[in-house]
C-alpha cells in the first residue's frame, strides 16, 4: 500500500509516500509538518528512508524521522547531509513488497533518483515529472534543462507498463501516467 502522508498539508512541503509491506519505507520526508505522527497513525515502525533528492522541501523532516524511528537514509549521494547509504543508478531497492530499479535522473538536482517497478507498474518520479506534463525546475543550483530533458527521455524509454506515477508535488497519476511523461518531455524540450 502506498499513502501520501503530506496530502492534506497546507505548507510548502514535498509529498511523502509511506510504502507499506515487507520493507516499510518513507520515500522522502517533507518539511514543516509532523511527519512522524502522520506515519505513526498508519504503522508502528518503518525500516528505512529512501530519498528522491535532497532539496530542503524533501528532507527538512529528516532528523525528526531518523530520531523517532532509528532508521538509515538511502539516497544517491552520501556527501549530502543525512544520507547514510548510496543508491547507484540501476540498483534494485525494495520498497514495500516490490523491487524497484533506481534511475539516476539529474536535471532538477544532480542527486535526483526515480524508482520504477515494472511488476506493479509503479513509478516514484520525485521532482522530475508532475501530473499533466509538469516538470521540475531547472533554475536552481544543479539544475540544467538539457540534462532534465535527457532524464525524462531516458525514463520514457525504460518504463513499459505504468499504472501509477507518484510525484514529488501535486497529485499522483493513476490514469495513463505514461502520457503525462510524454507531455512533460515535449514541454521541457521547448526551453532547450
Amino acid at each position: 500500500m502506498i499513502r501520501n502522508l503530506a496530502r492534506a498539508q497546507r505548507t510548502m512541503t514535498s509529498n511523502v509516500f509511506l510504502v507499506e509491506g515487507e520493507r516499510t519505507v518513507l520515500v522522502d520526508v517533507g518539511t514543516d509538518f509532523d511527519v512522524v505522527s502522520e506515519t505513526q497513525t498508519h504503522v508502528d515502525d518503518i525500516d528505512a528512508v529512501v530519498l528522491t533528492h535532497t532539496h530542503y522541501d524533501h528532507v527538512g523532516n529528516l532528523e525528526a524521522v531518523t530520531e523517532a524511528f532509528g532508521v538509515d537514509v538511502w539516497g544517491y549521494d552520501t556527501d549530502q547531509d543525512g544520507v547514510d547509504h548510496e543508491i547507484t543508478d540501476g540498483e534494485t531497492v525494495q520498497l514495500g513488497d516490490h523491487e524497484y530499479q533506481a534511475l539516476h535522473t539529474p536535471g532538477h538536482k544532480e542527486d535526483h533518483l526515480c524508482f520504477y517497478a515494472g511488476k506493479p507498474g509503479v513509478l516514484f518520479a520525485g521532482d522530475l515529472i508532475f501530473a499533466n506534463g509538469g516538470f521540475g525546475r531547472t533554475d536552481l543550483a544543479e539544475g540544467n534543462r538539457k540534462t532534465l530533458v535527457g532524464s525524462i527521455n531516458r525514463l520514457l524509454e525504460l518504463v513499459d507498463d505504468l499504472d501509477e506515477m507518484h510525484c514529488g508535488h501535486g497529485p499522483s497519476v493513476t490514469t495513463n501516467p505514461k502520457h503525462d511523461i510524454e507531455i512533460a518531455l515535449q514541454a521541457a524540450q521547448m526551453g532547450v
